[in-house]
């Protein structure tokens, strides 16, 4: 019920992951990033748990496939989950479990990997990986395309109703985590709306956080 996509910024480091389902608020459960470790994507009848610790292990210094081989040791009902990691050196991994859902199938490309489940056809996932790398600009902006031209290649079997993109960069705390949970019209369209709005003021919320003296105006009553 799920197409996903994890990948890196060569150019500026930055780690990211962007999903779409006919399930609500799959961005909630599936997509997880560290700023300098990676990215995971855990879907399929989703255990939410093997994000962070995948992201953990990643962090002490396994590799993708390291993490990969650990976590089939180790965690159990692994034949119903699907595991799309990208580790800090851009190297690629994942898991399908045989129990995954109706057609699925992976794609993997430089610093990008897609998988999905009960997918229309095979080539959704080629798609997704393919057009992230003809698309230009912020990761933001790839991630974006790539759900659309998962889409645009027969997407999921049936409707899809959320979608969400997460981002990390240089600090503890996701950059950008914009969902749309629940829409009867596209969600990936309501996505690249909130993102044109969020887009601009990325760095400015940064900034905030980092040095509210040097911070730009809030634009807000009582502001000065």
């Amino acid at each position: 019920m799920t197409f996903s996509i994890v990948a890196r910024c060569e150019e500026t480091g930055m780690f990211g992951t962007a999903v779409t389902s006919s399930s609500p608020a799959v961005a909630a459960r599936c997509s997880y990033t560290r700023s300098r470790v990676g990215a995971v994507s855990s879907q399929n009848i989703t255990d939410p748990s093997l994000g962070s610790y995948a992201l953990d292990l990643l962090e002490d210094g396994l590799s993708a496939k390291e993490v990969i081989t650990k976590i089939k040791k180790e965690k159990n009902n692994l034949e119903f989950r699907q595991i799309l990691i990208i580790d800090g050196k851009g190297q690629l991994a994942i898991h399908s479990g045989s129990n995954s859902l109706g057609v699925f199938s992976d794609a993997f490309g430089i610093n990008v990997l897609s998988a999905g489940n009960l997918l229309a056809n095979k080539e959704v996932t080629k798609a997704v990986v393919e057009k992230f790398e003809k698309t230009q600009g912020h990761l933001g902006d790839r991630l974006i395309a790539a759900l659309q031209g998962g889409l645009d290649a027969g997407g999921e079997a049936g409707p899809i109703h959320s979608s969400g993109m997460k981002i990390s960069d240089k600090v503890s705390w996701p950059i950008v985590d914009l969902r749309c949970d629940w829409s009867d019209d596209c969600p990936i369209k309501e996505l690249s709306s909130l993102w044109k709005i969020y887009k601009p003021q990325v760095n400015d919320y940064l900034q905030r956080a980092l040095d509210p003296t040097k911070s730009p105006s809030y634009g807000v009553p009582g502001d000065k």
